[in-house]
């Protein structure tokens, strides 16, 4: 009988924790975790990171043992600059559409009340700029991806996946809010409509009773 090697399972969490965590979606999936998802359980290709580049096409080789050779020049191509998004502040109209495309929480502001970017946080994704209905982000290049150390690549992908984590956590949480309030509003209603119900069965009792003839 041919004897196969037992191999241990990789993980979404280590393959997720290779990847830059910029949420952007360019792989077709939505999110850095949903790739890493497919990675593990489809034997997704792994030359589908933009913003990883050939770090992240290196790293995935080896954790998944597919052969990157055939993929790096392409990987090379397509990787984007570091970016980060600007409002130009004057004409923005505080319709809310880019907060609530950003996937790490980087951007402030309130419903028709001027928005801004929080440089420091802002992953780059671009996310923001198709919901903006008078196109006043701009997307602003700030260094080459390349020159990026481990360390540095390591730290922002650690301060995106906090905040896109944490992102999540309060839209879920927000959800089951909305449902929650929306169960309690559906049973008030049923309740009164209960109530009014028993009411009107009283109502017509009473009025059936007062038409009976009297001996």
């Amino acid at each position: 009988m041919k004897k196969t090697l037992s191999l241990s399972p990789l993980s979404v969490d280590t393959v997720n924790s290779v990847l830059p965590q910029t949420q952007c979606e360019l792989c077709t999936y939505k999110g850095c975790k949903p790739y890493a998802e497919a990675i593990v359980n489809d034997g997704e290709r792994i030359d589908r990171c933009h913003p990883g580049g050939e770090r992240v096409l290196n790293a995935l080789a080896e954790l998944t043992n597919q052969d990157a050779e055939s993929m790096r020049q392409t990987v090379i191509d397509q990787q984007p600059p570091l970016m980060v998004a600007i409002i130009r502040e004057d004409e923005c109209i505080g319709c809310k559409k880019c907060i609530q495309a950003c996937p790490v929480d980087a951007i402030i502001g309130s419903g028709k009340m001027m928005h801004t970017v929080l440089a420091d946080e802002c992953s780059g994704c671009e996310l923001c700029v198709p919901p903006c209905p008078v196109d006043c982000i701009d997307m602003i290049t700030i260094d080459d991806a390349n020159t990026l150390s481990d360390e540095l690549f390591e730290k922002r992908a650690n301060q995106f996946r906090t905040r896109y984590e944490a992102r999540e956590k309060r839209l879920i949480k927000k959800k089951k809010e909305q449902r929650q309030k929306h169960l309690s509003a559906k049973q008030a209603s049923s309740s009164i409509t209960d109530i009014i119900t028993e009411r009107k069965k009283l109502i017509a009792a009473s009025i059936a009773r007062s038409k009976k003839p009297k001996r």
